[in-house]
């Protein structure tokens, strides 16, 4: 009994084809944001797909590690990793290719990244990403560009309504360890902060001693950015944890003053899937039940103090309002040739008759070109 030959369409858990006109869609809306991070003066970088593991784990990128594809470079004999995330090679190139390029340092990337796993609320395993990167200089005000020229990005692709939500992942580390907790009752309060099991908190940071005791009331100040720093400066908190207090509150003040419509929201204690970051980290939630749109914060890129975001298109493409498809104008056997190219010019897509058998229904096209030259629906 022979096998059936294997089915060539079927493809890998978490891979798919992109196919028309959605596959169009990613790259103008991947495009539309580019152009908003080159307003900003935002250079863009390409860096390959493929390195040596022992680069691309470097600093941060020893966060993604499990999540890397690995294979042996047969030119080599070295292993190299395929980037599951695009944000530690360009810290790579600020440190190498571009050291002596005086800082602040202002990179732009978009490409795609693999995972070895996907989420079951994210399933898809490759991955488009764009995002910025200013590197070189520690300062509040660096930190609310990224996240501002971020939002504007999405609003460029249609999606205005987003809200920022800031979270501080030293500070509940800070105070544990101002409190000297350590061992189980440490891992048990990381757990409940995690879970927002405020009761477990409570007793847990009651055990741990005073260093810890404003954890329950700073769990409950998680939401809008006011009323959440309020919380922070009533709090008793050890000269570390309130150096993180305070430079929130900068960030926040620096957000408003360049970005005053952008909805704000601050979670003091989160710091669930932000392991590298040293300073504020941010999400850029959609509007309803879009979800997360762009990740990011402050980090070490090399040695040198850096912030940045990584907008995800896919959810953004979810999240934003469909665009009418271009128009497709059939051309006629014979159609005049600069008549076509002024419908290019508006962004008309021309669609030429090359034999007999192509008719506009077969072409699927929108449009046919009538003897002036114009573009006329076929519905009419």
């Amino acid at each position: 009994m022979t096998e059936d030959p294997p089915n060539p369409a079927l493809l890998p858990a978490g891979l798919m084809d992109l196919l028309p006109p959605e596959a169009e869609r990613e790259a103008a809306l991947v495009e539309a944001m580019a152009e908003v991070f080159a307003r900003h003066g935002y250079e863009r970088v390409k860096p390959p797909l493929l390195e040596f593991e022992d680069s691309l784990f470097a600093g941060g990128g020893a966060a993604l590690a499990e999540q890397t594809f690995r294979l042996m470079d047969p030119v080599s004999q070295r292993m190299m990793g395929l980037r599951a995330d695009t944000t530690p090679q360009v810290a790579r190139i600020a440190a190498t290719r571009l050291a002596g390029i005086p800082r602040p340092l202002r990179l732009s990337y978009a490409g795609q990244v693999l995972r070895v796993r996907g989420t079951q609320i994210a399933p898809s395993r490759q991955l488009p990403q764009a995002g910025i990167e200013l590197i070189g200089v520690d300062l509040a005000e660096a930190d609310a560009e990224v996240a501002a020229v971020a939002a504007e990005a999405l609003a460029a692709v249609g999606i205005a309504e987003v809200t920022l939500d800031i979270t501080l992942p030293r500070l509940s580390p800070a105070l544990l360890d101002a409190a000297g907790v350590e061992g189980e009752v440490r891992r048990r309060l990381a757990r409940a902060l995690d879970r927002k099991d405020a009761a477990a908190v409570a007793a847990l940071a009651a055990e741990a001693g005073p260093a810890a005791q404003p954890l329950p009331a700073l769990l409950g100040a998680a939401g809008p950015a006011d009323g959440a720093l309020a919380a922070l400066e009533a709090a008793s908190l050890p000269s570390a944890a309130r150096a993180i207090a305070d430079n929130a509150a900068r960030v926040i003040e620096a957000l408003r003053a360049r970005a005053p419509g952008l909805r704000i929201t601050l979670d003091p204690v989160e710091f669930r899937g932000f392991r590298y970051h040293t300073g504020v980290a941010f999400t850029l939630f959609g509007p309803g039940n879009a979800g997360e749109l762009a990740r990011g914060g402050r980090y070490i890129s090399g040695e040198e103090p850096a912030t940045g975001m990584t907008l995800y298109p896919e959810a953004a493409l979810r999240a934003a309002a469909a665009r009418p498809p271009r128009p497709r104008v059939f051309l006629p056997h014979g159609a005049d040739a600069a008549a076509a190219l002024a419908l290019r010019e508006r962004g008309h897509a021309t669609v030429p008759q090359l034999s007999p058998a192509d008719t506009p229904a077969r072409l699927r096209c929108t449009h046919i070109m009538d003897e002036a030259g114009a573009a006329r629906p076929l519905s009419e």
